[in-house]
């Protein structure tokens, strides 16, 4: 269903940029250039048109499976009291806006509001077709530049936040390719009666790729022992396929680095200047109220479309 989503996904964007590139060309086949109006309109068109076609080189670049999961979004403010609360409730609003922007949609799980002002702590789950993929250019440290409004003396403060997302790991149907199973079939020994020790009832399967190996010996019919078998070893290989995500997301855990300053990602500066700087593409924007209002497709974009995204592993 991930796959399906995402494949109407793309072909739903392909169908709007066929009709945009041919309402366009038709507008500029009418073109009068002494008609502002028609000037303008044909401008937003071809915006139109370099934001669908940013969107389909994105999903050009989501490689990993996990790109088109659901996503746990966290974020928490890092050492600076009521300033760095406010910096992470600033950071929730632009993060919620813009997936608004996107179409995705969120349910907050965690919401721990600061005494005075700002947030301590939150956590939203966000879905919609390659929601992790959207959002993992926005993990890590995000830097605040600004006159704080908490400061009598109306002193520059620097303040930081971390934002971290996982993708959502739900729990899945085991699948196994037949081809990777090896079946042996032996006389089950103990009690259990005549046909249970004279008849090759019992039922050994090895799967090959993990080397796990499930017995079952306790019914009277190879059919039942088979059947039990199987779902042992389902319920074996979902443990495994659990206990590697578990080892993922503490890789993921390990790699958190301090909330402070020489660890952000980008850095976002309302004082003396206005700028917003992301430190691993250098893609930089002076339209911060844009920014705030949830427009970092450009962040994301740059991020995903850099040379070396296509070896960095999340």
């Amino acid at each position: 269903m991930r796959r399906i989503a995402a494949l109407n996904d793309m072909l739903g964007r392909v169908d709007r940029l066929e009709n945009e590139i041919k309402d366009s060309t038709e507008m500029l086949g009418l073109f009068d250039e002494s008609d502002e109006a028609a000037r303008k309109e044909l401008g937003t068109s071809v915006d139109v048109l370099a934001r669908e076609l940013d969107a389909l080189e994105e999903r050009a670049m989501f490689r990993s499976p996990e790109d088109a999961r659901a996503a746990i979004l966290s974020i928490h403010p890092g050492a600076g009291g009521t300033e760095s609360c406010d910096w992470a409730e600033m950071l929730y609003r632009m993060l919620t806006r813009y997936l608004e922007l996107q179409g995705l949609k969120y349910d907050v799980l965690d919401l721990q509001p600061n005494d005075e002002a700002g947030i301590k702590d939150a956590t939203l789950e966000v879905s919609g077709t390659y929601a992790y993929g959207l959002l993992k250019s926005e993990i890590g440290v995000h830097r605040l530049v600004r006159v704080s409004p908490f400061d009598a003396n109306k002193r520059r403060h620097t303040s930081f936040a971390a934002v971290s997302v996982y993708p959502e790991v739900e729990d899945i149907e085991v699948e196994i390719n037949p081809s990777d199973l090896k079946f042996d079939t032996f006389r089950a020994g103990g009690h259990g009666g005549q046909n249970v020790n004279k008849v090759s009832s019992a039922v050994r399967i090895t799967h090959i790729p993990t080397n796990i190996v499930v017995v079952c010996q306790n019914e009277r019919s190879q059919f039942q022992n088979k059947t039990n078998a199987l779902k042992i070893l389902r319920s074996r290989l979902y443990d495994l396929h659990k206990r590697e995500q578990d080892e993922k997301r503490e890789k993921l855990d390990a790699a958190k680095t301090e909330i402070a300053w020489g660890h952000q990602i980008r850095s976002y500066v309302f004082f003396p200047y206005q700028q917003v700087k992301d430190h691993r593409t250098d893609f930089t924007t002076h339209d911060l109220t844009g920014v705030m209002d949830g427009h970092i497709e450009g962040f994301v974009h740059a991020f995903l479309t850099r040379p070396e995204n296509a070896e960095t592993k999340y």
